[in-house]
């Protein structure tokens, strides 16, 4: 058998399912089982896999059989031909080598400060009383975490520009009409494509004058990601072009900011709405004292299973696909070469055989246990594993540290999840919406 049996969408129904993503893949899970195909009107058929033996296999196989820069093709015309995501092969590896540093170890923990001063400058305009949606801070946050870490631009006289213009270049990308072939027409404002063309072109225009300025004034004093990306050689001793540098740093744009905000809105949502988490994840922070280090914060067990449970229940991207570039079987059929294998990160989330009541918000789970890689995979894995996600992880325990240490809040709607669509993400509706019942500090 070439193909497991599956849907075939119209151009239609393909928009409703990058709308809908979540429900319609549990419609299709109960249908045909595991896996599943799905057809694409000009990206051909995803075959959808959720067994951990088989999401074993595809990770761990070449990434010159599993092609995960086609498989990502969808993106291309939004993020360009250099970006990490959309390369194969010895490209990839290189790429990969030259912006992993910025990352890991000291160099990341070295955010904490800047993440922590905007965290503490925008909660500050929550006054008791207040009646408020949280997801709008925590993009806010998320923004102004990237203007500072990502693009060193938090002291620099030309903040504000910076900020209205990658404000609205995120914006842009809110309509599912961008990853649409058909769709991707260039009417000018009237057009989603229209509208993300014009902000991308300025943006390009913008970060063109930064890497001059950077290079005409130096980059030693400079620790942003990406000085550090401007910086960096490969083995050859080469830097990155001014197109690689560009796409990049549009890259790690539009993959940390809304991205990080939905997750924060979604743990705020699940910390709030399920008795007894709260109360646990309050005594944890306060046990760390008056002033912890971040280390002490981010090492807190309890917080890291919360934030671990949070992106369990809904993933920040629901499947990472890889396309053959040769026959390969998973679970009985043979895959011809061109095909995509996706391993789909929501369902296999939700395996009753790994979770009990895959629906229910148990942060214990993750003290209980240590999942593999192939059954918890929130940032994908394999070579492919998002160059960010400990970042992400870093940022998100920061920021709910700070929310919890400072209010006492109430869930200011129904406690039954329901996600809808933003950007690339799908938001808990209403971005979760809390009444600040106490101002615990300043």
């Amino acid at each position: 058998m070439a193909f497991p049996p599956g849907p075939s969408l119209a151009l239609l129904q393909s928009y409703n399912w990058i709308t809908r993503a979540y429900p319609y893949l549990d419609e299709c899970a109960a249908k045909y089982g595991d896996p599943f195909a799905i057809e694409f009107p000009g990206f051909g058929r995803f075959v959808l896999v959720s067994n951990p033996e088989a999401i074993k296999e595809i990770f761990l196989a070449s990434p010159e059989v599993m092609r995960a820069g086609q498989g990502n093709e969808i993106l291309r015309p939004v993020l360009g031909d250099n970006s990490l995501l959309l390369l194969d092969g010895e490209k990839h590896k290189r790429q990969r080598q030259l912006m992993t540093p910025p990352f890991h170890g000291a160099r990341m923990r070295a955010y904490g400060d800047d993440i922590l001063r905007v965290a503490r400058e925008r909660l500050s305009r929550w006054k008791a009383g207040e009646e408020l949606s949280v997801h709008p801070t925590m993009q806010e946050i998320s923004l102004e975490v990237i203007l500072h870490a990502v693009f060193g631009v938090g002291d620099d006289p030309e903040y504000p520009r910076y900020k209205a213009l990658l404000a609205r270049a995120l914006e842009s990308l809110g309509s599912a009409a961008l990853f649409i072939k058909a769709l991707q027409v260039d009417l000018g404002p009237i057009t989603p494509w229209g509208r993300y063309r014009d902000a991308a072109e300025q943006l390009e225009r913008m970060l063109n004058a930064e890497l001059t300025r950077r290079r005409e004034t130096g980059l030693a004093e400079r620790k942003d990601i990406l000085s550090l990306m401007m910086s960096a050689r490969d083995e050859s001793g080469q830097p990155m072009t001014d197109t690689e540098l560009r796409e990049e740093a549009f890259t790690l744009l539009t993959a940390g900011h809304e991205t990080t905000a939905t997750a924060l809105a979604w743990a705020l949502f699940w910390i709030h709405s399920v008795p007894g988490v709260r109360e646990r994840l309050v005594n944890e922070l306060k046990a760390l004292g008056e002033n912890p280090t971040t280390e002490a914060v981010t090492a807190c067990a309890y917080l890291d299973a919360v934030c671990q449970e949070t992106l369990r229940l809904y993933p920040i991207i629901p499947i990472v696909a890889r396309k053959l570039s040769t026959p390969f079987t998973v679970m009985g059929y043979e895959l011809p070469a061109g095909a995509t294998v996706a391993p789909c990160i929501y369902l296999t989330h939700r395996r009753e055989d790994l979770y009990p009541e895959p629906t229910a918000f148990k942060p214990e789970r993750f003290l209980a246990r240590k999942f593999s890689p192939y059954e918890y995979l929130p940032f994908g894995g394999g070579v492919r594993r998002c160059i960010g996600a400990p970042f992400a992880l870093y940022e998100m325990k920061l920021v709910l540290w700070e929310v919890m240490r400072r209010f006492e809040l109430e869930l200011d709607m129904s406690p039954e999840p329901r996600a809808v669509r933003r950007s690339v993400t799908l938001a808990p509706a209403e971005g979760t919406r809390v009444k600040v019942r106490r101002v615990l500090t300043t």
